[in-house]
């Protein structure tokens, strides 16, 4: 094993956490609000970044017994909180101080304390088009001949923020857009931007903000299901530019049970012949997908996990004939505080059925907020990383998502706990350190 703390290629090449760390959020509602104002409440000793794997996580460096688990904000070169600048675009005007009022995630305690830094903090016009989203009607929005024109603009805003700070991310903290399939306009960064001076239809919103952020050099984070950098363009431009993408739609609530739940019965060989999820959820988010052409993006997004981790053409008798249904309620008096509901019905032994029910009350954008900021912490260390910059996507990070992106022809894992191990083993990897495996057997001599 290298010498913990050891310079190693890898790690000595890794440029410096040093100056400020642009976020750019694209959309500002609840999830948005509700990451910086937490970041800000940390910030001010008010609260501790629960749910933050880059702030409260830790690392096991070596063998078991040589007791050494740093925190992981100590063991990699990431911006320290203190160093975030935020900005982003809505759809909405006002500052983020009336936007969290909305959103009612926080108590107006916790506002208060930090209403003037919320104050301070107005967005930008956005880029919007009601074809995408047909539930919202935005007030605050970028006019233009064109999508290359609205894309451009979106570049200009970018620009004017890289002179106040000295990295950035853009991160979707958006709506979800209507489902899109990928068409002849993705398949080459050539065909993408002639596709958008031609208004081509299957150009969304979210695609202009990936493409400006990418050719201004900016990793990009898509916590939406939306079609956006999951595309041979987008992938192209990445790595053209080094600038990291990943997504897709955060892994906050039922999915996140799914993908530790799932992940047990195939472990254990248990069938599985039924799983039906159900949601109810009164945010803007939920109105959103109360639309069916948005709910049929979010639906594709959930549906993919049970197959990707079960595996039925590997264990047909179990789970080749799984009957999974999924459906979202907007219910308003719920407000951000989701309920989600799932009946599983498996069998064991001789194939005698059993039945495990789970009612997750859980609080959407609380769950989301700590994901947003280690994705932006994240892959601020991949963009100055030599060994992770130029590889466009950023499978290391599909912890933090539902339908996680991986390179053409490999699936992605979906199995929360393989995806923590290669998340800790990449940041391992970059640091000199050796892997972790569990195999154990030096603990064992003959």
């Amino acid at each position: 094993m290298s010498t913990p703390g050891a310079a190693t290629p890898v790690a000595a090449s890794i440029q410096p956490a040093t100056g400020k760390l642009g976020i750019m959020t694209v959309g500002m509602g609840a999830v948005c609000t509700t990451l910086i104002a937490g970041v800000e409440a940390i910030r001010k000793g008010l609260a501790k970044p629960i749910g933050s794997i880059s702030q409260m996580g830790t690392i096991r460096l070596g063998k078991r017994t040589d007791a050494n688990s740093p925190l992981i904000r100590d063991f990699v070169p990431i911006a320290k909180l203190d160093d975030l600048v935020f900005t982003g675009w809505d759809i909405f005007g006002g500052n983020l101080y009336d936007a969290a009022k909305t959103a009612q995630v926080l108590d107006s305690v916790t506002l208060e304390k930090i209403r003037p830094f919320l104050e301070s903090i107005k967005p930008m016009p956005a880029a919007f088009d009601q074809h995408y989203v047909k539930r919202l009607t935005g007030t605050h929005i970028k006019s233009g001949k064109n999508k290359r024109d609205l894309a451009d603009q979106i570049r200009k805003d970018i620009q004017e923020f890289k002179k106040k700070t000295d990295r950035q991310v853009v991160i979707w903290t958006g709506s979800t857009e209507i489902f899109l399939e990928p068409t002849a306009v993705h398949q080459s960064l050539a065909a993408f931007e002639k596709g958008m001076e031609d208004n081509d239809p299957g150009i969304a919103p979210s695609q202009l903000y990936a493409w400006a952020a990418l050719t201004e050099g900016i990793p990009f984070i898509n916590g939406a299901p939306n079609l956006t950098v999951d595309i041979p363009a987008m992938n192209e431009l990445s790595r053209k530019m080094n600038a990291p993408i990943c997504g897709r739609d955060f892994k906050t609530g039922q999915t996140f049970m799914k993908s530790v739940l799932a992940p047990a019965f195939k472990t254990r060989m248990l069938g599985v012949s039924g799983w039906f999820s159900t949601n109810i959820l009164g945010n803007r988010d939920g109105e959103v997908l109360d639309e069916p052409g948005s709910f049929k993006t979010k639906e594709e997004s959930k549906l993919g996990l049970l197959e990707m981790i079960l595996q039925p053409d590997l264990h047909p008798d179990l789970y080749k004939d799984i009957y999974h249904k999924i459906r979202i309620n907007y219910y308003p008096p719920r407000a951000d505080n989701k309920e989600s509901w799932d009946n599983i019905d498996i069998f064991g032994w001789l194939g005698y059925p059993m039945q495990l029910k789970v009612d997750f009350l859980c609080r959407d954008s609380i769950l989301a907020a700590p994901l947003a900021l280690d994705l932006c912490l994240f892959m601020d260390l991949a963009t100055r990383t030599p060994g992770l910059r130029g590889l466009g996507i950023q499978e290391w990070l599909s912890f933090y998502f539902k339908a996680p992106d991986s390179a053409p022809g490999v699936y992605p894992e979906h199995d929360l706990f393989i995806q923590s191990m290669k998340m800790k083993n990449t940041l391992r990897h970059i640091m000199g350190e050796d892997l972790i495996t569990h195999l154990g057997l030096d603990y064992y001599g003959e």
